[in-house]
């Protein structure tokens, strides 16, 4: 038997959902509520398999609510139901611990595959959410791709660091004066970094050199 939680601020959702759930063969809902402090308390007495949080309860909402569920109940799995379509809120929910996020609109077609696939301990995302999942994590790894150093840039901020001029460097890497300025540069550009000293707290903070 999957046990689930309804948690939205409006009856008439509550019953919708439960209408919908109540169909399929072994699923029951154990408990509803209509604010985010009643949903995590309604979650720790009931232990539900499955809780489906509004995002917009009031008191704490629905993030709030997930995070404190995943925090207290072992095992719960997170679904956020919501109206609202934004990267920045599919970012949240994961880091909160819910593993789907379903838009309102898409209940009647998404609803019942949510719920199975969550029961079996799956995240659940539609393919629309999965594309913006992707390119967020793309974008984000070529963020990070730019801003990383090179090799040779790491070797010069650790020298630079370490307090050696750029002709002592040259001689260190066997490279001239002037190639060394270019990788201290770019390496400043790459980090956005202004001076020297802030190259140097950067190198000690990332453990370049020893402080």
């Amino acid at each position: 038997m999957t046990r689930i939680l309804i948690a939205d601020a409006h009856e008439v959702v509550r019953s919708g959902l439960r209408a919908i759930l109540e169909k399929h063969k072994d699923w029951e809902v154990v408990a509803e509520a209509q604010d985010g402090k009643e949903a995590v308390a309604k979650a720790i007495e009931s232990k539900p398999d499955v809780a489906i949080i509004d995002y917009s309860l009031p008191l704490i909402n629905g993030i709030e609510a997930a995070r404190q569920i995943h925090a207290r109940v072992s095992n719960v799995e997170i679904l956020i139901f919501t109206m609202h379509d934004s990267d920045v809120l599919i970012s949240e929910l994961l880091e909160a611990g819910a593993r789907a996020y379903l838009l309102k609109s898409d209940a009647n077609q998404f609803l019942v595959a949510a719920v199975e696939t969550l029961a079996n301990h799956q995240p659940f995302f539609t393919s629309r959410v999965s594309d913006q999942l992707l390119k967020s994590f793309l974008a984000a790894r070529q963020h990070k791709h730019e801003a990383a150093l090179s090799p040779r840039e790491a070797s010069v901020v650790r020298l630079i660091a370490e307090g050696h001029g750029n002709k002592e460097i040259g001689k260190i890497l066997s490279l001239s004066p002037k190639t060394i300025e270019s990788h201290r540069a770019a390496a400043m550009r790459k980090l956005k970094l202004t001076s020297t000293a802030a190259l140097v707290r950067y190198a000690i903070r990332n453990k370049l050199v020893e402080p």
